[in-house]
């Protein structure tokens, strides 16, 4: 299984700073998303960014910006779908505290899904930035934004989607704070309490 690092957000709730390259616990929060995706497919994950440096920031990484762009994490999701073979498992360079654990049960139940998503507490009721998407995700997304829909989940009825339920989530620990991603400074505060809790 591929993965792929979705970093195309402008910042703006952060002041235009890449959120991804602010440190917590002493490492930089996509370093440790990388980390987790190796962790799980073995190999180094496609980078989707749009900023001009974004190259940058993980030389060691293949970085390419949004097929579509202007299309907000969709966008980042397509972008992911059809830059190669098979499925891909997509992760928001936002989120410090997913574990290695969860993406392998991520990757482990989407056998047979076009799309398998973990469910969270959040409005959405599953977690579309920490999901593995496969080849038939593509076409269906194509025919989403014709349409002007720009929802992460907007494709889902053409498609076949699985979910890892939420008490299996729960086993690797609070969705809230799994799937928590740093969008401000206020976020970032949260974010160093709960890894001093942590650790």
């Amino acid at each position: 299984m591929r993965g792929a690092v979705l970093a195309g957000g402008a910042a703006r709730r952060y002041g235009g700073q890449p959120k991804g390259l602010v440190e917590l616990g002493g490492r930089r929060i996509l370093d440790r998303v990388v980390d987790a995706v190796v962790g799980v497919t073995g190999e180094s994950p496609l980078l989707v960014a749009n900023a001009a440096d974004g190259p940058t920031w993980r030389p060691d990484l293949r970085t390419i910006p949004d097929v579509r762009p202007g299309r907000g994490s969709l966008g980042g999701i397509y972008t992911a779908v059809v830059s190669g073979a098979g499925p891909v498992l997509c992760v928001a360079w936002d989120m410090p505290f997913l574990t290695i654990e969860l993406l392998r049960a991520l990757r482990a139940g989407s056998t047979g899904w076009d799309a398998f998503l973990p469910e969270s507490d959040g409005r959405r009721g599953v977690e579309p930035l920490c999901a593995v998407y496969g080849p038939a995700c593509g076409p269906a997304i194509e025919r989403q934004l014709a349409r002007g829909d720009l929802r992460a989940i907007g494709f889902h009825a053409d498609v076949q989607v699985g979910t890892l339920p939420l008490e299996r989530v729960r086993a690797f620990g609070d969705p809230d704070v799994l799937f928590f991603n740093v969008n401000t400074p206020a976020d970032l505060e949260r974010a160093e309490a709960a890894w001093r809790q942590r650790a």
